[in-house]
């Protein structure tokens, strides 16, 4: 089981709505849905069932699984924390020319002919 993939679920299951869900998560609709289906396919049990407006229950599976997965994801470490660790690479300022070689003369700046 995928950590984002519980987090959705959890989430599926605190909104009661998908496109809630979404929001909290700050994530499409389309992705949510296809966490909750990864889920529901890797244990072979129907987790959540929609109805016609779009609400959502869950089964006792999802209940169940609702459980464990809170124990879960309280263990794992926080994306948000995770993704500050690295640094973006800054472009060097150069002075916008080619260094001085040894022996060569400077480049100056040609006029402009007429």
């Amino acid at each position: 089981m995928d950590i984002t993939d519980l987090r959705h679920f959890l989430a599926v299951a605190d909104e009661g709505h998908y496109s809630r869900a979404a929001n909290a998560q700050h994530v499409s609709k389309a992705t949510v849905q296809a966490s909750v289906t990864r889920l529901q396919e890797e244990l072979d049990e129907v987790l959540v069932a929609v109805d016609d407006e779009g609400e959502t229950t869950l089964t006792e599976e999802g209940v169940a699984l609702r459980n464990r997965a809170r124990a879960i994801v309280a263990k794992a470490p926080d994306p948000v924390a995770a993704k500050k660790a690295g640094g973006k690479a800054k472009a060097s300022k150069g002075k916008g020319r080619a260094p001085i070689v040894k022996g060569e003369p400077k480049p100056y700046k040609k006029r402009q002919g007429r």
